[in-house]
């Protein structure tokens, strides 16, 4: 099985009425791809401080392919 590298960018966007997402500003991509997105809202209304968000996001295992090395070098 081929491992697939990914780039991960963060933008941030609003999910209008229609629940569509509207990402603020341009994607660093030329062309056509299909991507993967992971969104990040608050729960029941509560934004939580960028230390909470920190501390959660450095323990949840979808992030785990930020700790790669080679994830610095973007």
């Amino acid at each position: 099985m081929m491992e697939t590298l990914l780039k991960a960018v963060e933008l941030t966007g609003i999910v209008d009425e229609n629940r569509r997402l509207q990402i603020e500003g341009e994607l660093p991509i030329t062309g056509t791809q299909r991507v993967r997105v992971i969104l990040l809202y608050p729960v029941e209304g509560e934004e939580p401080d960028e230390q909470t968000w920190l501390y959660a996001a450095a323990r949840n295992p979808s992030f785990d392919f930020l700790k790669d090395a080679s994830e610095g070098n973007c």
